[in-house]
């Protein structure tokens, strides 16, 4: 799966953070939870309308990013 798939960048919603469609979540905000402490399951718990797969796409979302800065010339 892609996290493609699973995240979009809309300049309308969130103020063009990559959410989750059709749910007002951002990849930071799960992160955030992550970060926290919260498991997996305690975050699908408190929000019904995730998906397993869209912690997924999150964290792949942040791999990706990061991997970007990795690549980006020292300037």
């Amino acid at each position: 799966m892609s996290y493609r798939e699973r995240i979009t960048l809309e300049p309308d919603k969130r103020s063009g953070q990559p959410c989750i469609p059709g749910l007002r979540i951002t990849v930071y905000d799960i992160l955030g939870y992550l970060a926290a402490g919260m498991t997996e399951a305690e975050i699908l718990e408190d929000f019904p309308d995730l998906e397993a797969a869209d912690i997924l796409a999150a964290l792949a979302f942040a791999a990706d990013f990061d991997r970007r800065l990795l690549i980006v010339p020292n300037l």
